[in-house]
């Protein structure tokens, strides 16, 4: 048994070739100071494992410790399509090539080539958007909280918002409406009930010194019952007799009828527009299919001032979240081709025989691998949008089912996994794990990653 004098020292380890391979995936700073955690642990217990005074020992206690340290690829088949907590929307790999250029040499982001000065870094993606939707400017920012604070912060700093008691969101990460309003330097009039908002509690609302009027889908929960709400249209109009704004946020939003794909329909920005709507927001990452960001179209005075608050500065997106978010505009030109070009909408119409095959190859791997006290079936499933998204609504999908008669295992196959060289992240509901098959477009790759568990899982 070694004792803690036979410790080599921190830099002998890091020059050792058998540490090389962990130095060049997480970093020789970082390396040395899991070195040191270790070290520092044995001298606390007085206790030295056998392996510790061999480089080669260290390599493989770092490989396993470090292995969820950094940003992963992981297999998301959850049955949550655009999954917040794993990175939201799919992109498309040939348009990340196509911005590779762009991004990585310099590009007039914010430099006119016409007139050889200071130009507009939204120029490109405003002019795409406003073909798009139609509207009269628009302007991006890094996400849609950033885009309706920015709104909120313009038009009614130190003024009262009056919003419908139904839409008092709360988004992911306990993140609330109220809240976002109060740091926008803005007061919440709430108005209505929860189930019931009339034209006529937010008409009351205009006797007070109000900003504008705000509207918000409520894309992360549904209300069914006795319920009413104001339309935007009368929205709209009671605004504009009050010379108001009117703001819908979308949260999510697509600038393509999903229903033309056999998809539920969700609001787009430009049906919003055309009811009169002066600013509307939504984000990049959801439906959009793009990056995050969160983007701003409307009336060009409304923009503009959007575009000249101090705040929009520090809110502005860099030049790979403009590039790539013009690419993926470009894709909405020729929408009957987006299917084919957008990985989200590829991924929400796949057909249920493709699911199917998917689901045949991977549970025949996994009763391959996992041996006779597993069962492995193949089921109906729903896939939920995510990430505030069509929240009523879901996709039939396929998935494969793992159970097993003891539930520990059940946990400990998932926390397995989660553990393989690309992470699989499964759902647990009804004492099974469910695998579900539209995250599954990379069924080669899934099949070699599954060999490498075992039925100790």
């Amino acid at each position: 048994m070694p004792e803690l004098r036979d410790l080599p020292g921190i830099d002998r380890l890091t020059k050792d070739v058998a540490l090389a391979p962990v130095i060049r995936t997480h970093g020789l700073e970082t390396v040395k100071t899991a070195l040191r955690e270790l070290q520092s642990s044995w001298r606390a217990c007085g206790s030295v494992p056998d392996w510790a005074i061999d480089p080669a020992g260290y390599a493989r206690e770092l490989s396993t410790r470090m292995s969820h340290l950094d940003y992963q690829s992981v297999f998301n088949l959850t049955g949550t399509i655009i999954h917040t907590n794993l990175g939201r929307a799919t992109l498309s790999e040939a348009l990340y090539d196509a911005v590779r250029a762009l991004v990585t040499q310099p590009m007039n982001l914010e430099f006119n080539l016409d007139t050889g000065k200071r130009g507009d870094r939204d120029a490109v993606v405003e002019r795409r958007l406003c073909v798009l939707t139609g509207a009269e400017a628009a302007t991006v920012v890094n996400n849609n909280a950033a885009a309706l604070m920015l709104v909120l912060n313009t038009f009614a700093q130190g003024r009262q918002v009056p919003v419908s008691r139904g839409e008092l969101i709360e988004i992911g990460g306990s993140f609330r409406l109220p809240e976002l309003m109060n740091r926008a330097g803005c007061e919440l009039l709430e108005v209505g009930t929860t189930n019931r908002t009339h034209l006529k509690d937010f008409r009351a609302a205009t006797a007070e010194p109000i900003g504008l009027l705000l509207k918000v889908h409520p894309s992360n929960f549904h209300i069914s019952g006795f319920t009413k709400s104001v339309s935007v249209r009368e929205m709209a109009d009671l605004a504009h007799e009050h010379g108001l704004p009117l703001c819908v946020d979308l949260g999510s939003g697509t600038l393509v009828d999903l229903a033309r794909f056999g998809l539920p329909h969700e609001p787009m920005p430009q049906e919003v527009l055309a009811q009169g709507a002066d600013l509307v927001t939504f984000s990049g990452d959801k439906l959009l299919g793009s990056v995050q960001a969160g983007l701003i179209i409307g009336r060009k005075i409304y923009v503009d001032a959007c575009k000249t608050n101090p705040m929009k500065r520090a809110l502005r997106p860099d030049k790979l979240t403009l590039a790539f978010l013009d690419k993926t505009l470009a894709l909405y030109e020729s929408p009957e081709d987006l299917p084919q070009q957008l990985p989200i909408l590829r991924i929400m119409t796949t057909s249920i025989d493709v699911l199917q095959q998917r689901a045949e190859l991977v549970q025949a791997a996994l009763a391959e691998r996992l041996g006779d006290t597993w069962t492995f079936e193949i089921a109906d499933s729903e896939c939920q949008i995510g990430s505030g998204s069509l929240p009523d609504r879901t996709i039939p999908s396929r998935a494969v089912t793992v159970s097993h008669e003891d539930e520990k295992r059940l946990r400990s196959f998932m926390a397995s996994l989660r553990s393989l060289p690309t992470p699989i992240v499964a759902r647990l509901s009804q004492g099974k794990v469910w695998l579900d098959m539209r995250g599954a477009e990379q069924t080669d790759a899934l099949l070699v990653v599954i060999q490498d568990l075992n039925d100790a899982s």
